[in-house]
């Protein structure tokens, strides 16, 4: 087992991934490709944005991926570990989103991240991520298929794994403000070290590999459904919610802040159109309304052993 962590090779996998998911959301969408450049980070480093705009599929979906050096971490990195504040960091990171056309293809998110902070005896190094899923019309063989792939990469790492990271995921993708969570969550975690760097990239890697199995049969199901304006209002109603949560809540969205990130990059993440009405509550009985008991945390893959259930 290596002893210390390396930071090559967590880049090479987010770079590799990147590429691979990149290729996978031009094969879906066949009208729009991705674009961006490779560009130098303050403090060190590099990011390799990529955004897709106006497609068939995709209205909007980014994948990026950065690598950073600093000489102290933001403070939206130390709220949980205030004793790494003002010490010298890398962060190799992946993340990305989508937000489709048609509002019977969910949104999704998924980030890894690698945190190495530099000291004089040790280093100090976590790894961070997870994947989520933010239907606007929610069906349970969706919402099963997630869970069931998300379960399937936690499986060799530990029969407690999946209920933690699923506790968790319900517990931070939830609005305070809205008393709702944001979607039917996923997996989550955060300052991950279990079994050493080998056994915590292994973790990752399955976490990134599933991402793609998890998301794109849901895809390929929904993306021919027709629908109506009163959908696609609907949809942008919801995404209104998604960006109260990037801006008000998600804690990425202040890193990349208050670590001086390019702010192009920072909030791509935003979807490019979203609606508020005022005190508005869809019709009793109806499909919008039936969204309400999917956003509550619950078992999905016929399994008592998770929480959240």
């Amino acid at each position: 087992m290596r002893v210390q962590p390396d930071t090559l090779a967590v880049r090479h996998y987010f770079e590799e991934l990147q590429q691979r998911i990149v290729a996978r959301f031009e094969m879906l969408d066949a009208s729009a490709k991705f674009v961006g450049d490779a560009m130098e980070n303050p403090g060190g480093g590099m990011s390799r944005p990529r955004v897709l705009e106006g497609g068939r599929l995709f209205e909007k979906a980014a994948v990026m991926f950065t690598h950073s050096r600093g000489a102290a971490l933001p403070a939206a990195a130390t709220e949980r570990n205030p004793d790494l504040a003002g010490r010298a960091f890398e962060a190799v990171a992946i993340s990305l989103i989508t937000h489709p056309s048609n509002p019977h293809v969910p949104t999704t998110h998924m980030n890894l991240r690698f945190f190495l902070v530099h000291d004089a005896h040790s280093p100090v190094w976590y790894f961070g991520g997870g994947f989520d899923l933010t239907p606007v019309y929610a069906t349970e063989e969706d919402c099963r298929h997630w869970h069931a792939t998300a379960l399937a990469a936690c499986a060799d790492f530990g029969a407690d794994v999946y209920p933690m990271v699923k506790e968790a995921c319900d517990r931070y993708f939830y609005l305070p403000h809205r008393q709702q969570c944001r979607g039917i969550g996923g997996i989550f975690f955060d300052d991950w070290t279990r079994g050493g760097f080998d056994t915590s990239l292994a973790y990752v890697r399955s976490v990134g590999d599933a991402f793609l199995p998890a998301y794109v049969p849901i895809v390929e199901r929904r993306q021919q459904t027709p629908f109506t304006d009163a959908e696609r209002a609907f949809q942008l109603y919801r995404r209104g919610r998604y960006a109260e949560f990037n801006l008000a809540v998600d804690r990425g969205t202040r890193y990349g802040m208050q670590s001086g990130r390019r702010i192009e990059s920072v909030l791509a993440s935003l979807p490019p159109l979203a609606a508020w009405r005022y005190d508005w509550h869809p019709p009793a009985g109806s499909r919008e309304a039936a969204l309400d008991a999917f956003l509550t945390p619950r078992n999905w893959v016929g399994r008592g052993e998770e929480s959240g259930g």
